[in-house]
């Protein structure tokens, strides 16, 4: 494993791109270097062109572009944007089950409906998210593969039912995270081939016994049905030179965000430093340490990422962050998942040891694992 030799990314996330310098994509992209290097002119007259086009395509229910949302800062900071520059959104919210999903996440999602944006509530069946949450982390040892799908397959899904070809999404995750998308710029039609929905096809993350008809809302459109409908999937990140993690928040926040409080809030307990991401559902402090556990980095470091890159903590300061709070997980959230799942405490361990990275790293006298000292660099 090596890390960016600029900022604290890893070479062993999936698709991941380092140069031959050792500088991983989303510090040749997204830094607050590369971004001032941007002819910002250009791409505001790219966007100007598809808001017309937005506005030209929005068929009979006058709505001129779909917004995937959670209510988060990141999908605020789209629909607020969004209605800046004139468009007229509809919010589409693929929704955790009653279970899984927190008060905190149910509020922050009321709070961007009541901030005037029509919005439909997406929520597949929640047995069958159970059946194949548990199957994906058995199988693939990650918890949201069929979860994720179905976040990103409503959105098109909706989009052709409706008639409203514009669909809107946040950040490029190439540019951003490194994870090949099949784009560079803002042309997010392919995305559906990124790692984790692997192409878009649910009997990927079903069981056997799991009928067609019960795996709707995680089927994502086949490119035919996408090119008849004329659907034009956007990167609106690309277009905002201040697109991140601290900027969305802080924008967030003013406009009502519920953040983490408390003990839900302290990075030892879930392994991370931000308080405003993970807000609707705490398994996804699980599934971070499942995989700091199989590819040695976490949701600390994509954090350290994002502040190294915009100059906001030194990589030296961020690797000491990391050291101290990557993987980390407090036992309540796993219990959470246990009994949520139906398996045992026993069960979990046995699969998330199972995906190990034994090569990342070394077992104390204890029988603790830790990350080996030399990848701290």
């Amino acid at each position: 494993m090596r890390r960016c030799k600029t900022c604290v990314e890893t070479d062993t996330r999936p698709t991941t791109d380092f140069d031959e310098h050792g500088v991983c994509l989303p510090c040749r992209s997204v830094s607050l270097t590369s971004v001032e290097a941007i002819d910002w002119e250009e791409r505001n007259a790219i966007l100007k062109e598809i808001v017309v086009w937005g506005k030209a395509h929005s068929g009979p229910s006058g709505y001129d572009c779909i917004i995937g949302v959670s209510g988060g800062k990141d999908s605020t900071r789209q629909a607020l944007f969004a209605r800046e520059i004139g468009l007229n959104p509809l919010l589409v919210s693929c929704v955790y089950p009653p279970e899984q999903q927190t008060k905190r996440g149910a509020a922050n999602l009321a709070n961007l409906i009541e901030l005037g944006f029509d919005t439909i509530v997406v929520a597949p069946a929640p047995q069958i998210s159970k059946k194949l949450m548990r199957n994906c982390f058995k199988t693939l040892g990650n918890l949201f593969n069929a979860s994720e799908l179905a976040l990103y397959a409503s959105l098109p899904i909706t989009a052709i039912a409706y008639n409203i070809p514009l669909i809107l999404l946040g950040e490029n995750p190439g540019l951003s995270f490194g994870t090949d998308v099949g784009s560079r710029d803002y042309n997010g039609n392919k995305m559906k081939n990124m790692n984790t929905l692997q192409g878009g096809d649910p009997r990927r993350f079903a069981t056997d016994d799991m009928a067609d008809n019960q795996l709707y809302w995680y089927r994502y459109p086949s490119d035919d049905a996408m090119e008849r409908a004329d659907l034009r999937i956007v990167y609106l990140g690309y277009f905002m030179s201040d697109f991140n993690d601290h900027t969305n928040a802080r924008i967030a926040i003013e406009h009502g965000l519920q953040v983490r409080t408390g003990e839900d809030a302290k990075p030892e307990n879930i392994g991370g430093l931000a308080t405003e991401v993970a807000l609707d559902d705490d398994f996804v402090i699980v599934n971070q340490m499942l995989k700091f556990m199989k590819f040695g980095f976490g949701k600390c470091t994509q954090e350290v990422g994002v502040a190294v890159r915009n100059h906001l903590m030194s990589r030296e300061e961020g690797l000491e962050l990391i050291r101290r709070y990557d993987g980390k997980c407090h036992p309540k959230y796993i219990k959470a998942l246990t009994d949520y799942l139906e398996i045992s405490e026993d069960e979990f361990w046995e699969v998330a040891e199972h995906y190990r990275g034994v090569e990342f790293f070394d077992r104390d006298d204890a029988g603790v694992w830790h990350l080996k000292e030399e990848l701290y660099r």
